[in-house]
């Protein structure tokens, strides 16, 4: 695939516009997200994503759109996993419920950075080692089988702060209390760190540890960097909607670690054949290529769907039959998603209630309103 370099900056410009356009937006009038908003959201960078993907399928043709629509299923469904971490963050945090969409905003825009020089040395890796699809294919098996043996709950209720984020806290002072969306303040003459920025790096630096699994199990469905990264933007950019959308879900989709275990073993066993298929390991049939079959990516992509739908109604149906199963599964604490406009306001009230209280002591620190950074 010949990507010229316009299509490129054209394409990250998009998503710029796009991240800057949905920050104003938050910030503008910073809020709780109800469900209708966040299904509208969610909706809304899904169909963006089917229009990219539709896109290249018109000037690219069939093969490469089956790659993208393969990678962008399987880096969202993966995501999804991730929100249970999110939602032990938030809350571990206590970050306000109307400052959460611009925290997960900021966090994922870290994360999409971050991800993007991955992939750049992923790409280059691939393109000089061959050998590499082995490596890549030892680490998503092996990554598959800890997500079996954790089974129903896992293990994501640990969360560890990541050592970056210590360093943060040990080198600048921080707050103990969120200023409004401040990053940082200065009060009596000192410059602070406040809570929302060491959360938003923490939520940047957790999903680039989740990255580690997600791009090799792309780059097991298609080695092309324009395609790696644009199905890895649309699905991070729809994730924070998704972690207000799904609130409660998470809790029922009990089996969900074993069918994302089930996709990463299939993407393991799928890039085992091709490294075989373009060997030139010389302990291996004279490092000549071994005639095996390999996946088409039409048969990815009935695997990946099919493996996602089956574990999602197989865990629905359990939970129904036995909610108990619920319980014991996923974080303890609830996103605090409003279920419609009265809720959203009351959230909204109290939250902004206690922004204004800490405005005032701030003005008591410094004689004027705290500053912005």
């Amino acid at each position: 695939m010949n990507v010229p370099v316009w299509l490129w900056f054209a394409t990250i410009g998009g998503l710029v516009a796009i991240i800057l356009a949905d920050l104003f937006l938050v910030d503008h009038k910073p809020h709780a997200v109800t469900i209708k908003e966040a299904t509208r959201w969610v909706l809304f960078y899904v169909a963006l994503a089917v229009l990219f993907g539709l896109g290249i399928w018109f000037f690219a043709g069939g093969q490469y759109a089956g790659e993208f629509f393969a990678g962008y299923i399987t880096e969202y469904s993966l995501s999804v996993d991730n929100l249970f971490v999110f939602v032990i963050i938030m809350s571990s945090f206590a970050v306000p419920a109307i400052h959460q969409h611009r925290v997960l905003l900021v966090g994922i825009v870290i994360a999409l950075v971050m991800r993007g020089a991955f992939i750049a040395v992923g790409a280059a890796a691939i393109n000089a080692l061959s050998w590499i699809f082995y490596i890549f294919a030892a680490f998503l098996i092996y990554t598959a089988v800890n997500m079996v043996r954790q089974g129903v709950g896992g293990g994501d209720e640990e969360w560890k702060e990541p050592k970056v984020v210590s360093l943060v806290r040990r080198v600048f002072p921080v707050t103990e209390e969120f200023h409004g969306s401040k990053t940082t303040v200065r009060l009596d003459g000192k410059r602070w760190v406040t809570p929302m920025l060491i959360v938003m790096i923490a939520i940047g630096l957790t999903d680039l540890l989740f990255a580690l699994d997600s791009i090799p199990a792309i780059f097991g469905l298609t080695q092309e960097p324009f395609l790696v990264f644009t199905a890895n933007a649309f699905a991070l950019m729809g994730l924070r909607q998704l972690y207000f959308l799904l609130g409660g879900l998470l809790k029922k989709l009990i089996y969900l670690s074993y069918g994302l275990a089930v996709i990463l073993a299939f993407i393991g066993a799928k890039l085992v054949l091709h490294a075989l298929h373009e060997n030139e390991l010389p302990f291996l049939n004279d490092g000549q290529p071994i005639p095996v079959p390999e996946v088409s990516i039409a048969v990815s992509l009935l695997v990946i769907v099919g493996v996602l739908a089956i574990t999602t109604v197989v865990s629905l149906v359990a939970v129904k039959r036995n909610p108990a199963l619920a319980e014991g599964h996923g974080s303890p604490v609830t996103v605090p998603v409003a279920h419609d406009a009265a809720e959203a306001a009351e959230i909204n009230a109290h939250d902004r209630a206690i922004d204004e209280r800490q405005a005032e002591e701030d003005s008591h620190h410094t004689g004027r309103p705290a500053e912005q950074h």
